[in-house]
């Protein structure tokens, strides 16, 4: 199992590097990435491992490249589709013009957990509700990529884009010299850039901006503090913030100081228990009224969940449609809706065939790969479909593109998605070229999660 005899015109460079390399050289470079990883921390906690959660990702060496003109055609999909995204919140937060319109049905937003209502007929700044967006997108041919889900809520992995390269840039710095990759280490630059853009009615000059992380027990937490620092700014829980007098406040050791912008990376549920949850610990009492007060700003909004359900996302094409009357630039993978009778029926007759997802499922959890279900899986989806298909779609097992990646047996094709991350700011779209690909490391598995023993590496955009 080795390197293909036919190369695709970006790789050159790599197969070229690759063939010069000895198979114990690339060896050795691997456990030297394996090393850097760990000293630096970067970790990531599986919930269900049981014991010590933390653990490496594993990293393949071999990068993932795309040529300029491919990536200039996603980029303007994503800021195509973002621009929907956004449009869609705030629509259904205020006059509901595309529900009114017959365009996407009431019930699928109304009825749906992330729709909240308290943030109807609140103007947020700008118009923005999801300024970082994880867009997963796959891609199977020459020029063809499919979107398979939105995040636009917390989307994580971005800090693993970035220590990506920076263990590529050490390890093979002759590599990086000869290569013309579009750098990605300016995302932190970018990201508070996109931050300040979106001040509260209520900011009187530059914003002070912060990062609200729910604690060290996160699953996320190494990228929470890595990305606070990259950015310069404070790093804070729930209890370091006050809110007085519909005013946010960071606890500092010389005296309380105003909060204007949080990136949060904490749930609607969990960030204020006066209105939400109200066993939370990690939220902020009365953060909600200094939103609405135009004290404080919360990035992502609340209630931005309601663009990243698995079911709306059926709806996205529409959406581009009638909010920027405009064709879609990206695809859709085709989709079952299983609260649909027809759809249900087909699906349960073609369960081995289909990938079925939980609607409000993330992180590769409720989720069903047909094709490689043991019966009991398939017995128990069955099961779980006809007691609640409102909670499932389903989607055909495209055949998803390889690329090389370093295994036990040598370089072989293994899947591979991509997640690019779109900034949405007061003043522009923020892109940074590439994004986070993941890897299934298991010969003929499509599943990429981390959570699901996934891998990651370097994605390269050539700038020429």
């Amino acid at each position: 199992m080795g390197w293909p005899d036919h190369t695709r015109a970006p790789y050159a460079l790599v197969d070229a590097w690759l063939k010069s390399l000895p198979r114990p050289q690339l060896e050795l470079k691997r456990r030297e990435a394996e090393s850097l990883f760990r000293r630096i921390g970067i970790t990531f906690a599986v919930y269900t491992d049981g014991g010590d959660p933390e653990r490496l990702i594993p990293f393949d060496l071999i990068p993932r490249v795309l040529a300029q003109a491919e990536w200039q055609n996603l980029k303007l999909g994503l800021e195509q589709r973002v621009k929907a995204l956004n449009a869609f919140i705030h629509d259904v937060y205020h006059g509901r013009e595309i529900i009114r319109a017959g365009r996407i049905p009431e019930h699928l937003v109304l009825n749906n957990a992330q729709f909240r209502p308290e943030m109807a007929g609140f103007d947020v700044p700008c118009g923005i509700y999801s300024h970082i967006a994880g867009i997963d997108m796959v891609r199977t041919g020459p020029d063809q990529y499919y979107v398979l889900e939105d995040n636009c809520r917390t989307p994580s992995g971005v800090s693993y884009m970035v220590e990506n390269r920076e263990v590529m840039l050490r390890l093979f710095p002759d590599l990086f010299r000869r290569a013309s990759v579009a750098p990605v280490a300016h995302y932190p630059d970018e990201l508070l850039e996109t931050l300040r853009s979106v001040p509260p009615v209520n900011c009187k000059g530059e914003p002070t901006v912060v990062l609200l992380t729910p604690g060290i027990h996160n699953s996320a937490y190494y990228e929470h503090a890595f990305l606070a620092d990259e950015m310069g700014i404070d790093l804070v829980e729930g209890a370091d913030l006050l809110v007085q007098n519909d005013v946010c406040y960071m606890r500092t050791t010389s005296g309380l100081e105003r909060v204007d912008v949080i990136y949060r990376r904490i749930d609607d549920d969990f960030i204020d228990p006066l209105v939400f949850n109200p066993n939370s610990m990690l939220g902020v009492p009365g953060l909600y009224f200094a939103y609405r007060a135009g004290n404080v700003n919360l990035t992502n909004g609340i209630g931005a969940g309601i663009a990243d359900d698995k079911a709306v996302y059926i709806h996205v094409p529409e959406m581009i449609r009638f909010y920027l009357g405009e064709e879609p630039l990206l695809s859709n993978v085709p989709t079952w809706d299983c609260r649909k009778a027809d759809d249900l029926k087909y699906v349960l007759a073609h369960l081995d065939q289909l990938v079925v997802k939980a609607v409000h499922g993330s992180g590769g959890y409720g989720m069903l790969v047909g094709p490689h279900a043991s019966k009991a899986q398939l017995a128990e989806f069955t099961q779980l479909l006809k007691t609640r298909p409102t909670d499932y779609i389903a989607q055909p097992t495209l055949a998803l593109s390889t690329v090389p990646t370093f295994v036990e047996q040598g370089i072989a094709p293994r899947h591979v998605d991509l997640r690019p991350f779109v900034l949405s700011g007061g003043d522009r779209i923020r892109i940074v070229p590439g994004g986070l690909t993941r890897v299934a490391l298991t010969e003929g598995s499509l599943v990429v999660n981390s959570s699901q023993g996934g891998g990651t590496k370097d994605t390269w955009v050539l700038e020429t």
